[in-house]
């Protein structure tokens, strides 16, 4: 990767001893991966932190993993991820956490970049964007695109690249993230029973103390994206359900974006309907196109104006993914972005119409149990 591998200096407190540092990484039958986040782990530019491994009850090689790597190694009965790390932060005694996934290819100088920032004592939490990795598969990259396009999916963290060495935030992905131990234990750490966006109720309790969130736009955690379709529309349809409920127990995290993507399926389902129904009823002809003469009936209405919308749409999704951040841009991720920026929007506005029925039936207890996502749960 043409990496730097030279060591660096161990950040020091006031007292100028170092600060206790681990990295935190919640797990469950995905050893595979998680040998290859540890192996980069391993070799990097920052000396003295400890690997912690919470692991949810897998059925796989994930202790094996984790003792190759000499990483500690926890037994977490835990249902969710938020349960999983507080069940292993309860534990530790360290002063600065760093997060990140089992399905992450770690830069060989991402704890120096991350631990850089505390010795500025505003400093309360940082983080930094992440995209997929090169390795990753065609699709997975046309996701990657879709997920960064400046548009579209601009509500999304994942390419967040801001103007500057250190700018103010208000949440950085749990995938890409480093915190106090000290502002941790006065939230009480993440919600509990918290089934999904639990780093961001996190970030949201953090900053409610008055705690400031800063990210670093130039570290980089390279992250594998779900392949299309079915892996892909799952985590999005998962996304658009647990933001939801979130929001409904936590209401500073809401924006309206969230609640308007709850509308895109059934106006996808009208406007289809009226394109039928135009066509069918004279709209299509092939004098009506191109041009604005001529009487707009109910017929060519139906048929023209949603079909100008739907213009509109892949034009603002070209655009956007040509102008986003994902280092993966290309003739063909580009292409392809209307299709994945379309399936994200249909799949999230499911999510989120799933959130409403639940919440309108179960209250805020919708928002807790087992975590929501694509892994096998066995604890």
């Amino acid at each position: 990767m043409g990496e730097t591998t030279e060591p660096v200096p161990v950040l020091l407190k006031e007292d100028g001893t170092p600060y206790k540092t681990a990295v935190l990484i919640p797990t469950i039958n995905n050893a595979d991966e998680l040998d290859i986040v540890l192996e980069r782990l391993g070799k990097q530019t920052y000396p003295h932190f400890e690997l912690i491994i919470a692991d949810s009850k897998s059925k796989d090689h994930t202790k094996a993993v984790c003792e190759k790597h000499g990483a500690t190694w926890i037994d977490d009965p835990s249902r969710n991820r938020a349960d999983a790390c507080n069940f292993a932060l309860r534990q530790m005694d360290h002063d600065l956490v760093l997060f990140t996934d089992d399905d992450t290819v770690p830069p060989l100088d991402w704890v120096a970049k991350l631990v850089r920032w505390f010795d500025n004592p505003e400093v309360g939490a940082v983080g930094g964007p992440n995209f997929a990795p090169d390795d990753d598969p065609f699709g997975a990259k046309c996701a990657d695109v879709a997920f960064c396009t400046k548009f579209m999916t601009a509500g999304t963290r994942y390419g967040a690249q801001p103007k500057g060495e250190l700018v103010p935030i208000t949440h950085n992905p749990g995938v890409n993230c480093a915190h106090r131990m000290a502002n941790l234990r006065e939230v009480d750490f993440f919600e509990e029973g918290c089934i999904g966006a639990e780093d961001v109720v996190l970030d949201a309790k953090i900053q409610r103390k008055g705690h400031k969130l800063f990210i670093d736009p130039s570290n980089v955690m390279p992250h594998r994206r779900r392949r299309p379709f079915k892996p892909y529309m799952k985590q999005m349809r998962n996304y658009g359900y647990t933001r939801m409920v979130a929001n409904k127990r936590w209401p500073e995290i809401a924006t309206w974006s969230h609640t308007a993507i709850g509308f895109f399926p059934p106006i996808v389902v009208l406007a289809l309907a009226a394109m039928l129904y135009g066509g069918l009823s004279g709209g299509a002809e092939a004098d009506l196109w191109f041009t604005l003469a001529g009487d707009w009936d109910l017929a060519r209405v139906a048929f023209h104006i949603p079909l100008g919308l739907v213009c509109a749409y892949i034009a603002i999704s070209w655009l956007g993914a040509a102008i986003g951040t994902s280092p993966h841009r290309s003739i063909g991720t580009v292409f392809l972005a209307p299709l994945f920026v379309f399936l994200a929007q249909w799949a999230y506005g499911q999510g989120v119409i799933k959130a409403w029925r639940e919440i309108r039936r179960t209250g805020g207890r919708a928002g807790e149990g087992a975590q929501i996502d694509d892994r096998v749960r066995t604890a």
